[in-house]
């Protein structure tokens, strides 16, 4: 790829915001020239449908579209988990509650692209900093049975002072069921009696998300 094309002229430029997912996509998977990774990035993008489905898809999704190869989607895999592992690490650093957005990006990496639904635990000491994620329970393609007394046996393992949980909605719906709303008041509950504060319990819905906390559900 030269230097002088003029995606790259635009990236320095002008930062990255002014390249077309294409085009980002394009510089990412790099060598064979510019005209020929557009090529391939274009096939990505009608492939997958959209910027997000192609960088949350499988290694093995990925490698099979043609001209590809196990190389290029291993970089695409690795792009999006250092995105992670940067929001984690602002995470870990600032207090949770002051940097909504960053919890709400670290849960849409994590959760959008999943084709089940899936529970999280965000557990954090007492200064709201964050100590681990976990994964706790997954279900189908409309529901979880998530067990409160799971989440405490390991909001106390992790020596937790609050909690944040999710769940995702593969459906695209960011509308909380009545099963939602009875699930948030039992977590609370069983939560404070070990002394526990579960401050949010946020739905990720493909990009957008929904905070009980902001809804007043909570």
């Amino acid at each position: 790829m030269k230097l002088n094309e003029p995606a790259i002229d635009r990236l320095h430029s002008m930062g990255a915001s002014a390249l077309t997912d294409c085009e980002l996509l394009a510089l990412l998977l790099g060598e064979g020239g510019m005209r020929r990774a557009q090529s391939l990035a274009l096939r990505l993008l009608t492939h997958f449908g959209t910027l997000r489905r192609v960088l949350h898809a499988p290694c093995a999704d990925l490698a099979a579209v043609s001209g590809l190869g196990s190389a290029r989607s291993a970089r695409l895999t690795v792009a999006l988990e250092l995105v992670r592992r940067s929001l984690l690490e602002h995470s870990r650093e600032h207090d949770v509650i002051a940097s909504p957005d960053a919890v709400r990006d670290l849960l849409r990496l994590s959760l959008a692209a999943r084709e089940r639904e899936v529970f999280v635990a965000i557990y954090l000491d007492n200064r709201h900093r964050l100590l681990v994620i976990e994964e706790l329970f997954q279900g189908t393609l409309t529901q979880t049975s998530v067990h409160p007394r799971e989440v405490v046996k390991s909001a106390l393992r992790c020596n937790a002072a609050a909690a944040i949980v999710a769940h995702n909605h593969p459906s695209g719906l960011a509308e909380p069921s009545q099963a939602d709303r009875l699930l948030t008041d039992q977590l609370r509950q069983t939560l404070a009696q070990v002394d526990v504060r579960l401050l949010d319990h946020i739905l990720i819905a493909g990009h957008q998300s929904l905070s009980f906390a902001e809804r007043g559900l909570l």
